[in-house]
């Protein structure tokens, strides 16, 4: 017989499992959809940039 060493939580074991699956698919969807979080971040302080840019550039007129 097995000793005490071999019990497995089945449910913790199951959670895992499904985690891991969870994490797949994401990544999966991340690679086919979407953008790392530094692009974003690039992007959005490019587009500011830019804003700022020509909101200087700008003519006031009355």
């Amino acid at each position: 017989m097995s000793g005490p060493e071999n019990v497995v939580n089945l449910s913790k074991a199951r959670k895992t499992r499904d985690r891991a699956a969870e994490k797949a698919r994401a990544d999966a969807n991340a690679v086919k959809h979407g953008r790392t979080k530094a692009q974003r971040l690039l992007e959005t302080a490019q587009a500011d940039q830019a804003r700022k840019t020509l909101d200087q550039a700008r003519f006031e007129t009355e």
